[in-house]
């Protein structure tokens, strides 16, 4: 009972990660990437036949497999995250009224870029998956 209990909240939690991960290919304030590795997380833990259909899947397959063999982004990927993380944060550090919120945002946002841009780029050619340094 135990078991069928964890899988169901295993398989709930992952598949809003897919949705929320699919949502963030069209709004550019919600993130794909971390959702899909969540959601991978999650499958593999639940159910392998969705875990199989979410890493051969031809859109997600390609950023969860550059991620798991190589704990690496594409330059696309770097790019487009790049974009969002300022964009999010900068509307936040707008709208927020007090200014040891302001701060808060700036020092989390200047954190989150400075890890994520030092993650290594892999090129998107199928015939590479070998990290292309840090441009």
């Amino acid at each position: 009972m135990k078991n069928i209990i964890k899988r169901a909240i295993l398989l709930s939690i992952g598949w809003l990660c897919v949705v929320l991960g699919v949502l963030g290919i069209f709004l550019p304030l919600l993130p794909t990437t971390p959702f899909l590795l969540l959601a991978s997380a999650c499958f593999m833990r639940g159910s392998p036949r969705l875990s199989r259909w979410l890493h051969q899947h031809p859109h997600f397959g390609p950023v969860l497999q550059n991620w798991h063999d190589n704990r690496a982004v594409s330059r696309t990927v770097k790019r487009r995250a790049n974009i969002t993380i300022v964009l999010s944060f900068s509307l936040s550090i707008y709208l927020v009224p007090l200014l040891w919120h302001k701060v808060m945002l700036m020092g989390m946002a200047t954190l989150l870029l400075v890890w994520f841009n030092r993650l290594p780029v892999v090129d998107n050619s199928r015939f590479s998956n070998a990290p292309v340094g840090n441009k």
